[in-house]
């Protein structure tokens, strides 16, 4: 019993957290509803959109404004050309407004305009370059004079205002905020239907004072809008970055520690934003070839060549990793790529050196057998360098004065670390235990 409380209570909680809604002062008319749409549009904020549709559409609001800043979309023109249809066919009027000031409206997603029965803009916003029209049913391709220039441009409101490709145009300011946008749908008839989203009284000065209905407002919930944000190309990439390099470091260190863990999850979070994506397979093999460079370095607890290489690998997969879109750019800003490449390459040849010798402070466990065992100095021991034991490099360094010359057979006493204690085969005692 104790347990299906409790699933339901937090299934209550989430259905809370996912619409997310919260309501002006009430009024006698019936409300206007208002979805927040931001960020690239994705499978998420699709799903979003056609629950807000049936909602509206269930509950008898009056009508229905997305609030879209969106710089493009990265599902498929089937999957768009679905939600299209999908807002053509809404019982409830569907208004667009891009907005905020600022805000864009670009990709596959500016073809919803086509779709809402009304559309407006902000002040300092943006739209077009919506590349060909989709084929979606219902659904009519009409932006007045500026049909060829919204496929391949983008325009601002004024120059949306004067070729007709808006809806409703408003003042020659556009419509600013929200509650302009209310204003604006009064009196509109939308397929039979007038609304009535003002209120008119007079008020104690005798002048008439015009209210909006009130307006209830929608978002993404916690756990949603967590996915799409880790769906956006510069978190997915820096998720990814993240966990490979922790994993990295905790496959070096004795046991499962938090970075492991960290690494894991930052993973998982990548690996989702991998999969919603545009990627190009290439660049991310090059991404995954570059993390097996780096471990080649780690084992020897020093930066050498393969360091280098694997720099070299994960710059040219991160520039490319992501493609482009109906002419969408989805590559990270240089500020991004700089944090991931330049983390990076601090991590693999200042700090995961550093830290794996400090894990490793302790005597080394279960690395006893190579105690006895030979091997070939790679180069020139003086103290240290790397050699050759059982086909694996390692780190080494010889307490002899006299260096030990490259390509001389060694005689492994005694482990330090990740650090092999040599002496060279010729002059050394006869047996290891010997030294002392």
């Amino acid at each position: 019993m104790r347990k299906l409380i409790l699933a339901v209570t937090l299934g209550g909680l989430i259905l809370m957290g996912a619409q997310n809604a919260s309501a002006e002062e009430e009024s006698s008319l019936p409300t206007v509803d208002v979805q927040e749409v931001s960020g690239l549009l994705d499978e998420i904020q699709a799903q979003a959109m056609e629950d807000a549709i049936e909602r509206s559409s269930g509950e008898g609001s009056q009508a229905l404004v997305f609030q879209m800043n969106t710089r493009g979309s990265v599902l498929s023109r089937e999957r768009v050309a679905v939600l299209l249809e999908r807002v053509a066919a809404a019982k409830v009027p569907v208004a667009i407004w891009v907005g905020p000031s600022g805000s864009r409206l670009y990709g596959l997603a500016a073809q919803l305009l086509a779709a809402a029965d009304v559309t407006a803009m902000a002040p300092g916003t943006r739209i077009g370059n919506m590349g060909t029209p989709l084929n979606a049913e219902g659904v009519t391709f009409d932006f007045g004079k500026s049909t060829e220039i919204l496929q391949g441009n983008t325009m601002g409101f004024a120059d949306a205002r004067k070729t007709g490709a808006l809806k409703f145009s408003g003042s020659d300011e556009g419509v600013p905020v929200m509650k302009n946008m209310i204003f604006a749908l009064d009196g509109l008839s939308i397929n039979g239907k007038v609304l009535d989203t003002v209120t008119e009284k007079v008020g104690a000065d005798g002048q008439i004072e015009r209210e909006a209905t009130s307006v209830r407002f929608f978002k993404l919930g916690l756990v949603p809008r967590l996915f799409h944000t880790v769906s956006s190309p510069p978190v997915t990439f820096l998720f990814l970055t993240i966990g490979l390099a922790l994993l990295i470091f905790e496959f070096f260190t004795a046991g499962i520690g938090i970075a492991g863990l960290v690494g894991a999850v930052c993973s998982v979070f990548g690996s989702f934003g991998l999969g919603v994506l545009p990627v190009n397979g290439f660049a991310l093999a090059a991404i995954l070839f570059a993390m097996l460079a780096f471990s080649v370095d780690v084992q020897v607890g020093v930066p050498r060549f393969w360091t280098g290489v694997g720099l070299a690998s994960f710059s040219a997969g991160s520039l490319f990793l992501f493609r482009d879109v109906d002419s969408m750019n989805l590559r990270p800003s240089w500020i991004t790529l700089l944090v991931g490449i330049g983390g990076l390459a601090l991590t693999f040849i200042v700090g995961m050196p550093s830290m794996t010798r400090t894990r490793f402070a302790t005597p080394t466990i279960g690395r006893e057998w190579m105690i006895g065992a030979q091997g070939v100095a790679l180069e020139e021991l003086a103290p240290g360098g790397t050699v050759r034991v059982h086909e694996g490099s390692w780190r080494a360094r010889t307490n002899r004065a006299t260096p030990i010359p490259a390509g001389s057979a060694v005689n492994v006493v005694a482990i330090d670390g990740i650090t092999l204690e040599v002496e060279p085969i010729e002059g050394a005692a006869r047996d290891y235990r010997e030294r002392h």
